[in-house]
């Protein structure tokens, strides 16, 4: 019955949404070290995201009050791939890789708004090594090494300062530095217990902080990538039959972007939690599909200028099709209504949206 999963669960990692979550993207998933026999999969994934909002129209018209974002969220792709194998009796090995964090930021540079122009880009590849002991037939221990690499962009033009009572008294200065790529290591532990007989899983992961140091052209950015927990947890209903969920937290709480000159240019006040819940089900021995809900609640306190996004609920479908013998091609679209939000300069982001396609094809043999 695990084939199930395969017709749009995993799809989550590949059509996740940038702003959700923080820099949050794929999950950091190790479902592939649960996989029997050798295994190998490539996924992709193209999230479309409608983002937009306006200047407090309290704002005097010389501070843009009023005036439009436009969109501020390009499209963005995401790539992973994983590999697993039994080592022998008991123990398996699995790599993953997987794009954990990123951002795409673009500001309209033909508005009043007060950040038309500003660009920023964050991309980050993980590397995960795992390992799987088994107790028993019930139980079993994972642990492993996680590599996060990371590169980007910061370009922002001056600001008035919005909160002075005077109007524009002071402003930020324009400020641009591109940051070269930095490795952070980290390590990732869980445990799982399984019942075969009723394709019952629940499976608890842990991955520690990374700490990144990226050279810059103008400033050095530094940051901690947060510690998160995954639980995972999936069982049969009924004949052919499969309910799934997850929960997921991360500690973005005290989460900072750094620049060294510039200071702080992203921050999170929040921890973050995100909870997906789907029902799937085999219609044939080569035809599944799913339906999956996910969920996190909005904090409710001013966002960055550069993720201007608060919670999100979001509705997928998938399908996978057995194309040849231990080959599986599978399919999703997820629709994200992302939580309305007020930024720190008092603009205001409501009524928007994405929309992410993924695919899969899955070897096992």
């Amino acid at each position: 019955m695990n084939k199930i999963l395969g017709a749009g669960a995993a799809l989550l990692m590949t059509t996740g949404l940038a702003s959700a979550g923080g820099l949050d993207r794929s999950g950091q998933p190790v479902g592939a070290i649960f996989e029997e026999g050798s295994y190998a999969e490539l996924s992709f994934g193209l999230v479309n995201p409608s983002v937009s909002g306006n200047m407090s129209s309290a704002l005097p018209s010389i501070l843009g009050g009023g005036a439009p974002s436009g969109d501020m969220a390009p499209s963005y792709a995401q790539f992973g791939a994983a590999y697993k194998t039994d080592l022998f009796e008991g123990t398996a090995l699995a790599i993953i890789l997987d794009q954990p964090y990123g951002a795409d930021v673009d500001y309209d540079d033909t508005t009043a708004y007060a950040l038309a122009g500003a660009k920023a880009e964050v991309d980050t590849t993980g590397l995960t090594v795992l390992l799987r002991f088994r107790i028993d037939e019930n139980f079993s221990l994972h642990g492993g090494v996680r590599t996060v690499t990371a590169s980007g962009v910061y370009d922002v033009p001056a600001v008035p300062d919005l909160d002075g009572p005077q109007g524009p008294a002071t402003a930020s200065s324009a400020y641009a530095s591109t940051y070269s790529s930095d490795t952070g290591m980290g390590y990732v532990l869980g445990g799982a217990y399984e019942r075969p007989d009723i394709a019952l899983r629940v499976a608890l992961t842990y991955s520690s902080p990374v700490d990144l140091a990226l050279d810059g052209s103008v400033g050095d950015l530094s940051t901690t990538m947060p510690e998160s927990v995954n639980l995972d947890v999936q069982t049969g209903i009924a004949q052919d039959t499969l309910l799934f969920g997850s929960v997921r937290y991360v500690a973005w709480d005290g989460f900072a972007l750094t620049d060294s000159r510039a200071g702080d240019i992203l921050d999170y006040d929040d921890d973050v939690y995100t909870y997906t819940l789907g029902v799937g089900r085999q219609f044939t021995d080569k035809l599944s599909a799913s339906f999956s809900v996910g969920y996190e609640e909005s904090t409710g306190e001013p966002t960055g200028n550069l993720g201007p996004t608060d919670g999100y609920v979001s509705y997928q479908l998938g399908a996978a099709y057995m194309i040849a013998d231990g080959v599986e091609l599978s399919g999703g679209i997820r629709y994200i209504d992302i939580g309305d939000a007020t930024t720190t300069i008092g603009s205001d982001f409501s009524d928007n949206s994405a929309v992410g396609l993924g695919a899969k094809v899955a070897y096992s043999y």
